[in-house]
């Protein structure tokens, strides 16, 4: 399958600010008490099960990575972001990191026991959503587990001209109702078995939704 064209302008925004953004995120550990616990809940729930290695697509500069495997996770990270990757293998030497898209990973049918995309679906356009969430199902073991978490809202597609420090950044970002990602998730054989949405506080400008979902084997 030929890559989608939006992908070249995230690759290149993400390059470019690969070094501040790293900078400039949190640390898992120092995420408000709801997200921390989604984290915390979706690492017990993986290591529970047992079925195999965590994928974090969009792992960026690998931070999130690293907390899942301090929580016990054998997690990796791929990134579409070729310095991202090259951050987070100088940050975390001791974990694998590589670039891929989720639009087509190099991962074989059935073989990750659980995926993260923290914050990492938003520039995706709408209609190549089902294309993404169909990857998941694919490499997804039976029963293998799903954490998505993001910003959303109505239909909001942002146009950002800088970022992080004030680099010149060309993706877009579109935000939908949760209600939508969870249809579209269920509609690709990922069945939703607790969503959360968080209104905007004092620490963040845009309402949040996380969803954990499970592997089924479509009928």
């Amino acid at each position: 399958m030929a890559e989608p064209s939006y992908l070249a302008a995230v690759r290149e925004s993400y390059d470019t600010v690969a070094a501040d953004y790293a900078e400039l995120v949190k640390n898992p550990a120092e995420l408000d008490p709801l997200s921390r616990a989604m984290l915390a809940a979706f690492a017990e729930a993986v290591r529970a099960a047992d079925r195999g290695p965590v994928a974090d697509l969009g792992c960026g500069p690998g931070k999130v990575t690293a907390y899942l495997a301090e929580l016990g996770v054998p997690a990796f990270g791929i990134d579409l972001s070729p310095k991202m990757i090259a951050v987070a293998q100088q940050a975390y030497p001791s974990l694998s990191f590589t670039v891929g898209s989720m639009t087509a990973l190099e991962i074989r049918d059935n073989e990750l026991g659980g995926i993260l995309a923290y914050y990492s679906t938003h520039h995706t356009p709408p209609e190549l959503l089902p294309v993404v969430f169909a990857e998941f199902h694919r490499t997804l073991a039976p029963d293998g587990l799903l954490m998505v978490a993001g910003h959303v809202g109505d239909d909001e597609r942002l146009r950002p001209t800088q970022a992080y420090g004030g680099h010149p950044v060309s993706y877009e970002s579109h935000l939908l109702p949760p209600d939508r990602i969870a249809a579209l998730m269920d509609g690709a054989g990922l069945a939703i078995t607790a969503q959360l949405v968080q209104a905007p506080d004092e620490g963040a400008k845009r309402t949040a939704a996380t969803f954990l979902a499970r592997k089924r084997e479509r009928s």
